[in-house]
C-alpha cells in the first residue's frame, strides 16, 4: 500500500471500455489497449501517472476484448513483489451475480474484494483512455485536507463547449465544493473567477474508501441507476455535501513546460485520436514525450534502432517532423509530420504525410498516404493511394471520418 499524506492509497484503473467511437481501432482490442504515440498503449499514460505519483498498488478492471490489454499490463507493468507492490489486471468475474459490468460504478461494486482485501484509507479511481500528465499525490493531499467523500479532477474549458462534458458547478463562495454535477448542460454558470469557463470532469476521482464502498453498494440497488461513476456516484455524494473538485491547472508536474502544462486529451473518437498524434510531432510539441522527470513507461519489444536508407537517384530515406519508433526501416521513402510505430517498413518512392501508422505495417513502392490511420499488420501494395480520394477509400471498405481522416482496420486487405 502506498503511504502518501499519511494515508494508505489504492488505485483502481477503469479499463473495461468498449470504445465504439474508435472503431475499427477497437474491433479487436479494448479502448485502453489502443496503441498511441508509436510505442505506447493508451493505458500507459494513466499507469505512468499513478506510479510517478508514488502509488504502487494498482488494480486494472478489464472486460471488453481484454486479451491484448491484459497481456500488455502483465508483461509491461511488473512491480517489486518483495515490497508488496503490483499492477494487477482483473477481468470481470461475475463475483456478485451472472451479469457483466453494467457501468463503471458496477465494475467497482463487483470488485469490492480488491478494496476489502487491502483496507486502504483512500482510493484513487482513474480512467484508462486519456493522454495527459498528472501528479495525483497533489490531488490526494487536497482531498485529505478538505475531508471530502470524493474529489473530482476537473479541467477548465470554454463555456461554449459545456455541452460536450460532464460539468462541475461549484459553490460561488467556496469554489472547491461541488454544488451540482451537470451532464452536458447547454447553459451552465461560468466559474466565479472566470465567467467564460467551466470545469469539465476529467474522469479521475479520489475517494474516502468508506464513502466509495457505501456509495457503490447503495447504487447497486438504486432503481433507474446507470451505475456510472460520473452520472450516479458523484451526484449522490454531491447531495450529501461531501463532493469537492480539484482544479487541474493547480497541478505541477516535474519537468513540465509552460507549453504542455495542463494538457489533457480525451481520445475517444477517431478525429481526437488523430489530432492528439499530431500534437506530438510539431517542432515544439504541445505534449512533450521527452520529459524524463515524469516519464511515460512502456515496453516495445526486442526491436533494433530505426534505419533510414538510400539517398540518391530519386530515392531518399528520410523523416521530417515525425516520431519514428524502433524497428522501423524507411527505405528510399519520405515521411513527414507522421507517427510511425515499431516494425514498420516503408519502401522506395513512397510518401507518407500527416499520418499514423501502427505496428508491423508494410508499405510498398510508389505509394502515397496522407491524413490516414493505418492499424497493425496492414500490407499496402505497390502504387496504392490512401487518403486522397474519399469515395475510393470508402469503396475499399475503409472508414473516413467527418474531418476526412481515412482509417484502415487491423490486418484489413488493401487494394490499389
Amino acid at each position: 500500500m502506498a503511504y502518501r499524506s499519511g494515508r494508505k492509497v489504492l488505485v483502481i484503473v477503469l479499463a473495461g471500455g468498449e470504445g465504439k467511437r474508435l472503431m475499427p481501432l477497437t474491433a479487436d482490442r479494448a479502448k485502453p489497449a489502443v496503441p498511441f504515440g508509436g510505442i505506447y498503449r493508451l493505458i500507459d499514460f494513466a499507469l505512468s501517472n499513478v506510479v510517478n505519483s508514488g502509488y504502487l498498488k494498482v488494480v486494472v478492471l478489464t472486460q471488453y476484448k481484454s486479451h491484448s490489454l491484459d497481456r500488455h499490463v502483465t508483461k509491461t507493468w511488473r512491480m517489486s513483489t518483495m515490497l508488496g507492490n503490483y499492477v494487477a489486471p482483473i477481468p470481470a468475474q461475475q463475483r456478485i451475480g451472472k451479469s457483466w459490468y453494467q457501468g463503471s460504478a458496477d465494475a467497482i461494486f463487483q470488485s469490492l474484494n480488491t478494496i476489502t482485501d487491502e483496507r486502504p484509507d483512500t482510493v484513487v479511481v482513474v480512467g484508462a483512455d486519456h493522454v495527459y500528465r498528472m501528479d495525483f499525490s497533489q490531488m490526494v493531499e487536497q482531498h485529505v485536507e478538505t475531508g471530502a467523500g470524493v474529489t473530482v479532477a476537473a479541467i477548465r474549458q470554454p463555456i461554449a463547449s459545456s455541452d460536450q462534458f460532464g460539468v462541475i458547478d461549484v459553490v460561488p463562495d467556496d469554489p472547491n465544493r461541488i454544488r451540482a454535477f451537470l451532464e452536458k448542460p447547454s447553459a451552465p454558470d461560468g466559474l466565479p473567477d472566470s465567467p467564460g469557463e467551466i470545469l469539465a470532469s476529467m474522469g479521475n476521482y479520489v475517494f474516502d474508501a468508506d464513502a466509495l464502498v457505501d456509495a457503490v453498494i447503495e447504487d447497486a440497488t438504486r432503481a433507474g441507476s446507470k451505475h456510472d461513476m460520473g452520472g450516479d456516484i458523484v451526484p449522490a455524494l454531491v447531495e450529501e455535501g461531501s463532493a469537492y473538485t480539484y482544479d487541474y491547472k493547480d497541478n505541477v508536474v516535474p519537468g513540465g513546460t509552460e507549453r504542455d502544462m495542463g494538457y489533457w486529451r480525451d481520445v475517444g473518437t477517431l478525429d481526437s485520436y488523430y489530432e492528439a498524434h499530431m500534437d506530438l510531432v510539431s517542432v515544439h510539441p504541445v505534449f512533450n514525450l521527452y520529459n524524463y522527470d515524469w516519464p511515460i513507461f512502456t515496453t516495445y519489444g526486442p526491436y533494433p534502432p530505426a534505419k533510414f536508407v538510400h539517398g540518391a537517384h530519386g530515392r531518399f530515406g528520410e523523416a521530417l517532423n515525425s516520431a519514428v519508433s524502433p524497428g522501423v526501416v524507411i527505405s528510399g521513402a519520405r515521411v513527414n509530420g507522421s507517427v510511425i510505430s515499431p516494425d514498420v517498413h516503408v519502401h522506395s518512392y513512397t510518401e507518407i504525410d500527416a499520418s499514423v501508422v501502427l505496428d508491423g505495417v508494410q508499405v510498398g513502392r510508389h505509394c502515397r498516404i496522407q491524413r490516414s490511420i493505418i492499424d497493425k499488420n496492414v500490407v499496402v501494395p505497390e502504387g496504392t493511394e490512401i487518403g486522397y480520394d474519399r469515395e475510393h477509400d470508402l469503396a475499399r471498405g475503409f472508414v473516413v471520418t467527418e474531418s476526412g481522416i481515412t482509417v484502415v482496420g487491423k490486418g484489413q486487405e488493401v487494394t490499389p
